[in-house]
């Protein structure tokens, strides 16, 4: 569980393996920085990343099915990276920032992601698929 900072109380501070997988998430990710610093802002639906608006957007990297965009959208909520928006109705297919995401695109206010290796895209990659808790 999360502890808050007590010289900010509004900031949460994780474990490193937390922060570390997080960020490896996030580089492997088929996302732009833009588009988390947008959900910083507002929430983002899912036909605004998917398909070709994401790449007009900025977005995204390449061009996303709706299908691989939620999933890979779906493996940063379960990281802690972003959260589904809801609304009166229940949950909606929109998305935001968690404060563990805001936290690392400020980190990353106005960078580039740094280019994941072999060894983050392949750790990512067994993480995901065999959903283990590092």
């Amino acid at each position: 569980m999360p502890v808050v900072d007590s010289q900010n109380p509004k900031t949460f501070v994780y474990p490193r393996s937390t922060v570390e997988r997080a960020e490896r998430s996030l580089v492997c990710s088929p996302f732009n920085v833009y588009l988390f610093e947008v959900m910083g802002h507002q929430s983002v639906s899912l036909n605004a990343i998917a398909l070709e608006n994401g790449i007009k957007q900025g977005y995204s990297k390449r061009s996303l099915s709706e299908l691989a965009c939620d999933n890979a959208l779906g493996w940063l909520i379960q990281v802690g990276v972003l959260r589904r928006e809801v609304d009166g109705q229940g949950i909606t297919d929109s998305f935001r920032l968690t404060p563990l995401g805001r936290q690392l695109v400020e980190q990353h206010q106005g960078k580039n992601w740094r280019t994941p290796s072999w060894s983050d895209r392949l750790y990512n990659a067994v993480v995901r698929w065999f959903r283990l808790p590092f």
